[in-house]
């Protein structure tokens, strides 16, 4: 009897959710399987060049790299230090921003909303930044 709200769930009341996890992964399982494609990736070459100078291997066949989201990530303190920080850096995000990315993007967008204009933009400017300046550092 003392538990928080937040944990009385009554998951037969929501089975649609476990049927939408269902279809995703089974979807993802069918992507991959059928509709993956052997050809490189078409990006340009100073960026092949750059990501190389960064220690990554094979970019034109591959659009993760696997020294960021393979399981050999896991193995580094950079790895750890992408899924630790990095997720509680996006579920503190969605919670101050009110919503998550494509959701202000998409939809606040669209209905002319001032605060998902300042959040997309301040989502933008948080990229260009880690792209730019924080992530050549960590790798």
């Amino acid at each position: 009897g003392k538990y928080s709200d937040f944990f009385k769930f009554e998951w037969k009341k929501q089975i649609w959710n476990l049927v939408f996890i269902l279809g995703a992964v089974i979807g993802g399982y069918l992507a991959n399987t059928f509709l993956s494609t052997s050809e490189s990736i078409d990006i340009s070459q100073v960026t092949i060049e750059s990501l190389e100078n960064l220690g990554h291997e094979d970019i034109a066949n591959s659009f993760l790299p696997k020294e960021i989201f393979g399981v050999e990530a896991l193995k580094s303190w950079q790895g750890w230090l992408f899924l630790i920080i990095g997720g509680m850096l996006i579920g503190f995000g969605t919670r101050y921003a009110g919503g998550c990315t494509s959701g202000h993007a998409i939809s606040g967008l669209s209905n002319l909303q001032i605060p998902s204009l300042i959040a997309v933009v301040g989502f933008f400017i948080g990229g260009l930044v880690m792209t730019h300046f924080i992530l050549p550092y960590i790798l």
